[in-house]
């Protein structure tokens, strides 16, 4: 980053009990830096964004859980918007960009947070077993608020949507959260350990920031696609589960 940015803000004193030495807020950069990746969008710009909000909250002196919490807030606020007017946007009386760009930058930004949380307590030295738990159970909520908001979007836009494709997109599509988890365990293992370029440009589409910008276009651009990017996801995903339990059966097996 060029110098002058705010990415090389100066630090500024934060409270601290009377008589004890006065602690210096981290630079910004040192937020971004403390990031558990994502892939190569969400590096790019999920983590980056959430860096500035932790950065923001460290100011405020606000604890992980607010920003844990108002994750989960803009992002069930983002999908009931859209599960409210999907057959209003069906019928052409409600414009599809107006909600896909209220889904886009709602979903967005609470996944920015979702970053912001995980930063803001590693830097600040606030992690906890129980903020942990919170994260990941906010996590499940916003993303189940997500794919019935598109799975309502779906049925809106074409009624003889499949139940069993809606039920197995809302089964595969938390295989990315399961797996996230697991990651972050001692016994985690990758089945693709290249950072190449090339790579990374595959991972994309399993990137969570990448897969609902992708989803957030959809919805303004072309909302009947729904079902087919429905589709698209749960052969993805369930094909990953499928690697992932190959994978990991040939490693036990050992």
């Amino acid at each position: 980053m060029p110098s002058g940015s705010g990415w090389q803000n100066t630090s500024v004193p934060s409270a601290c009990p009377q008589g004890e030495q006065t602690v210096s807020t981290p630079f910004l950069k040192d937020f971004f830096q403390a990031n558990r990746g994502g892939g190569l969008f969400s590096e790019a710009v999920s983590q980056r964004l959430g860096a500035v909000f932790a950065y923001a909250a460290a100011r405020l002196r606000l604890a992980p859980t607010v920003l844990t919490v108002a994750n989960l807030l803009l992002g069930l606020a983002a999908s009931v918007v859209v599960i409210a007017t999907a057959d209003a946007v069906a019928d052409g009386s409600v414009p599809a960009w107006l909600i896909g760009l209220v889904a886009l930058v709602g979903w967005q930004i609470a996944y920015a947070l979702d970053c912001a949380d995980g930063q803001l307590a590693r830097v600040t030295g606030q992690t906890s077993a129980a903020g942990a738990r919170v994260d990941v159970l906010c996590d499940v909520a916003a993303q189940i608020a997500l794919v019935t908001a598109l799975s309502a979007v779906a049925v809106a836009q074409l009624p003889e949507t499949p139940v069993w494709l809606l039920a197995a997109f809302a089964g595969t599509w938390m295989v990315n959260l399961v797996t996230s988890v697991m990651q972050a365990g001692p016994n985690a293992a990758s089945m693709v350990t290249s950072t190449s370029l090339p790579v990374r440009l595959v991972k994309l589409i399993r990137d969570y920031g990448a897969v609902i910008f992708v989803a957030g276009l959809v919805l303004i651009a072309a909302p009947a696609l729904t079902v087919w990017l429905i589709a698209a996801f749960t052969v993805v995903n369930g094909g990953f589960l499928l690697a992932s339990i190959t994978f990991s059966a040939r490693a036990a097996l050992r």
